[in-house]
């Protein structure tokens, strides 16, 4: 992959939000700044059209929303960490660690690797906790990096 799915530009500590809207939007707009989507509307209306098909809040405090879309230029991971938490459907609760997975139109493969392999990851509560406690975006784009990227 020649450009990194994360970085620290890519990463919201202290995310403000009520609702996944909100949430969503604020990732979204660092997509944006950092040039990995074209249309912050196109791709968030891609994203609320997934979102409408299934839930994608996972126990343990985790939202795990994601598109293909035209709106996207490259595969990319905007974190936030949610300290009031946020409702995406999961059984036990709000989310407190949201990643926002976007990818290309044409990258299902793409799309799909980042999936499975960040839900590899987030059933380790270890994995969670370390981004929960993480102590800037820097540290965050590196634990994902390591664990999820490298793996």
């Amino acid at each position: 992959m020649s450009t990194n799915l994360i970085t620290p530009g890519l990463v919201a500590l202290d995310l403000p939000g009520t609702d996944r809207a909100q949430v969503t939007r604020a990732l979204i707009d660092l997509l944006v700044a950092e040039g990995r989507v074209t249309s912050a509307e196109g791709f968030l209306a891609d994203v609320q059209e997934r979102e409408a098909k299934m839930a994608t809040g996972m126990p343990g405090g985790i939202g795990l929303p994601h598109a293909r879309s035209a709106h996207v230029v490259a595969p990319s991971l905007a974190v936030g960490r949610v300290p009031a938490g946020v409702d995406f459907g999961a059984p036990d609760g709000p989310a407190t660690l949201v990643f926002l997975i976007a990818a290309p139109a044409e990258g299902d493969a793409d799309h799909l690797k980042i999936l499975a392999s960040l839900a590899r990851r987030l059933v380790h509560e270890s994995f969670r906790d370390s981004l929960r406690a993480a102590p800037d975006a820097e540290t965050v784009a590196e634990i994902v990096t390591r664990e999820v990227v490298a793996s």
